[in-house]
């Protein structure tokens, strides 16, 4: 005879069939294992929960199922408002497809994708020069001995965990699950944003390991030896730096922008000539003083005196100002009010100033650029060579049919500067001695 589960070798006939009468009237045998398979009207109150009205099929509340297994069927499929996981995990990967593929504004015009992890970068060194021709013997043969240093870029893994436990799930609405995918698309930009204004404003020269060899990861001119190479007549010396301060003062002025970055941008080959768009970036506070910058032509009109070089126009579409009767605005037409996303207030004779509160209080950040994602760009972005592995991702959780449970964020990503001419740092502060604003630090 085949045993009903639950009951032990040997239970007479007349022991279950009294098992079951009990049961049918709701009662429970003291000491008695009731059969697994055997069920009976619940009394009032006791009643099971309809646990498809709430998306889980049976077996999710309690534990594994008579097999010993959970089946795919066992685990949440839909979000509380009746929106199938796959199709949210669907939407996921289209945000993502769309996140990876533009950068935001300010990345984009002061970084280049790196496609190599370490670079080895010639600087030319002394030129050639001809000399007399004589009618006996041959010319000297010309040699030109270049100088070559490697340089890296950092690379890091960042990861976030979402958790979309199933618990979550069983009662998140779709527009719930979705927040917690928007704020982890807006946390990986602010990241990656930090990330490349740290390297932007930090002098310190970093080490990054890659394949077991130790490269220097370098910033923008910082007095460490480096020698840059001359351009023209303009020749430099290892001391050379690109983190200024003011000096004197630490209220801005009109000069600051001639000496401190125009001209220092000029000596070094930066200029509009050269296919470079130099920009300055500052905040609304700073935005403001530089609006009221004028030539020495126009002194007169300069605020507390603050005149230089140039005067300070608007762009096309900021509001109008007014002028004298016999002044007039010559030698070029008034500048876009955007440049790819930014905003443009105006320009200072060559240099584009742009407000972006991401600016730190009494900073300037002017580099020159080539454009989107240029080579000429002074920041060098590094992903993984792996090109599946760029950008934001999301990795399915331990269930591949339902990749929403246990998922994570995951990106990796390094920076480094090429053109270490490419940016001037300048500190509003009369000590002399540049220091890392506290946010960027």
């Amino acid at each position: 005879m085949r045993l009903v589960p639950g009951l032990r070798k040997g239970t007479s006939v007349d022991t279950i069939t009294r098992a079951l009468e009990y049961n049918k009237r709701g009662l429970i045998i003291p000491n008695m294992v009731m059969p697994g398979l055997v069920s009976g009207k619940a009394m009032p109150g006791h009643e099971l929960v309809d646990l498809r009205s709430l998306g889980i099929l049976p077996g999710i509340a309690g534990g594994a199922n008579r097999n010993g297994f959970h089946t795919a069927a066992d685990v949440v499929t839909r979000a509380a408002d009746g929106t199938d996981l796959n199709d949210i995990w669907a939407n996921f990967m289209a945000l993502l497809n769309a996140v990876n593929q533009p950068r935001q504004n300010i990345i984009n015009f002061l970084t280049f994708g790196v496609s190599n992890i370490v670079e080895t970068v010639t600087q030319p060194g002394q030129g050639v020069d001809f000399e007399e021709a004589s009618e006996f013997g041959l010319p000297v043969g010309s040699r030109i001995q270049p100088t070559y240093f490697q340089m890296g870029y950092t690379f890091k893994w960042y990861d976030l965990g979402s958790r979309y436990t199933w618990q979550y799930l069983a009662d998140a609405t779709t527009a719930m699950i979705d927040s917690v995918g928007n704020a982890a698309v807006e946390a990986y930009w602010r990241l990656l944003l930090n990330q490349v204004l740290k390297c932007l404003f930090n002098p310190t020269n970093l080490t990054a390991t890659i394949n077991g060899n130790n490269y220097n990861v370098y910033k923008f001119y910082n007095a460490d030896g480096t020698v840059p190479p001359a351009y023209k007549n303009n020749t430099f010396t290892g001391s050379h730096t690109h983190y200024k301060t003011s000096g004197a003062n630490s209220v801005l002025e009109a000069q600051d922008l001639d000496t401190m970055i125009i001209d220092d941008f000029t000596s070094h080959g930066y200029s509009q000539e050269n296919g470079y768009t130099l920009v300055v970036m500052v905040n609304t506070a700073l935005g403001n003083q530089i609006r009221n910058f004028r030539s020495a032509v126009n002194a007169v009109q300069a605020v507390g005196g603050n005149y230089g070089r140039y005067d300070f126009v608007p762009a096309a579409p900021q509001p109008g100002q007014i002028l004298p009767q016999t002044t007039q605005v010559f030698g070029q037409s008034q500048v876009p009010g955007t440049l790819g996303g930014l905003t443009v207030i105006g320009n200072y004779g060559p240099l584009l100033i742009v407000v972006d509160d991401y600016m730190p209080t009494d900073y300037l950040a002017s580099f020159a650029t080539g454009g989107p994602d240029n080579l000429q760009n002074p920041i060098g972005l590094r992903q993984h060579a792996n090109t599946n592995l760029r950008g934001l991702r999301l990795v399915k959780g331990r269930n591949p049919d339902y990749p929403l449970i246990d998922s994570y964020w995951v990106t990796g990503f390094g920076t480094g500067v090429r053109q270490r001419g490419g940016a001037i740092i300048m500190q509003l502060s009369s000590s002399g001695t540049y220091t890392v604003p506290t946010i960027y630090a």
